[in-house]
């Protein structure tokens, strides 16, 4: 599994849908009319000595290069989680504002690696790279590192190991490129850390994200995955083996519960993905709980329906938080219950689902 984010597709992410489907169509455009590609070359020369500032936005948007293309468009895919979380809006505020930076950023390293190294930097790859590169610092200080599985047995391969090994290789593509991701991840720090009110500064006006929302977004959104298809009438591979990992991951929180409402030891399960290490026993979280009043009623035979956790306390402000994510109510309380209130847990739980 490549993303960390889930398999719920370009859900409710329009604006990086749009992104993967515009620039990757002029790049394969420009590959079969090469006599255009003069025009999308990221020239740092003519910029600064022929004034075709221009220049800054068409070598700044298309890859020329397919290898850079397919690589950045993986990580657009991935990141689409961000979008989904903070919103179409704040989304294409920090691409925009971190482009508007790394704009800045590409001239004053490369005006420092001539002062240092006395060599003139004429030209960079061109593409909406640092940008993508800019992604990388809410990645690394958001999303939360789970371990999947190890190598040799001391190696331990991540949800996120991947992720990095594709902007290893965008880094390792072409000449400069490290120039370009050094000026990503420093715009995307300092829009991030929001250094000197950036994100009041530099973001995508309301007017703008209104018009948007009613010209473009119904052409690039897409539509809900649906999770009541029947497996036999004729429904994607894709949806079968979403209801399949849904089955499975019920389950799974199903056994857990009831061996932790045990008072036994719990025992490793074994497994592909090992489940139970990302849901901890609920025993061995109780410290998290409020303290339970003694009821004078004798205890209720224990139903013959599946527990669900209905009755485990939700702190109403980690679901607010959740809501505001962009999940529903009901997916939040089932995702911080299960979780006994871990909002990173619940959080993750929800993405990958």
């Amino acid at each position: 599994m490549f993303t960390s984010t889930g398999s719920r597709g370009l859900y409710k992410a329009p604006l990086s849908k749009g992104l993967l489907l515009v620039l990757n169509g002029l790049t394969v455009m420009l590959t079969l009319l090469p006599q255009y590609q003069e025009l999308f070359v990221y020239n740092l020369q003519a910029v600064t000595q022929q004034h075709q500032v221009w220049r800054l936005l068409c070598g700044r948007l298309v890859c020329l290069d397919i290898k850079d293309s397919f690589c950045s468009s993986l990580l657009i895919y991935n990141f689409r989680v961000f979008e989904r979380r903070f919103g179409t809006r704040k989304f294409a505020s920090f691409l925009l504002g971190t482009w508007c930076l790394s704009a800045l950023m590409d001239f004053l390293l490369a005006q420092a690696f001539q002062f240092l190294f006395d060599y003139e930097v004429e030209e960079l790859p061109a593409g909406l790279l640092a940008p993508v590169f800019s992604l990388f610092v809410p990645f690394y200080r958001l999303i939360p590192r789970m371990p999947v599985t190890q190598v040799l047995g001391h190696i331990d391969i991540t949800n996120k190991s991947l992720v990095y090994i594709v902007g290893l290789q965008l880094l390792t593509s072409g000449h400069f490129m490290w120039l370009l991701a050094l000026s990503g991840l420093i715009s995307g720090g300092l829009y991030h850390s929001n250094v000197l009110w950036l994100q009041k500064v530099l973001f995508v006006p309301a007017w703008v994200s209104c018009i948007g929302r009613y010209t473009l977004e119904p052409v690039f959104s897409s539509s809900q995955p649906s999770s009541e298809t029947p497996l036999g009438m004729g429904a994607t591979l894709d949806i079968q083996r979403q209801q399949r990992m849904d089955i499975l991951d019920q389950q799974l929180l199903l056994a857990q519960y009831n061996e932790s409402t045990r008072n036994t030891r719990q025992q490793p399960r074994s497994g592909l993905l090992q489940w139970t290490r990302y849901f901890p026993s609920l025993r061995q979280r109780g410290q998290n709980r409020p303290p339970m009043q003694a009821r004078p009623q004798a205890q209720p035979q224990p139903s013959t329906h599946s527990p669900l956790l209905d009755n485990s306390p939700v702190a109403e402000e980690q679901v607010a938080l959740l809501v505001e994510m962009g999940f529903s109510r009901i997916d939040a309380l089932e995702a911080l219950r299960a979780s006994n209130n871990d909002i990173n847990m619940a959080t993750n739980f929800l993405l990958q689902h």
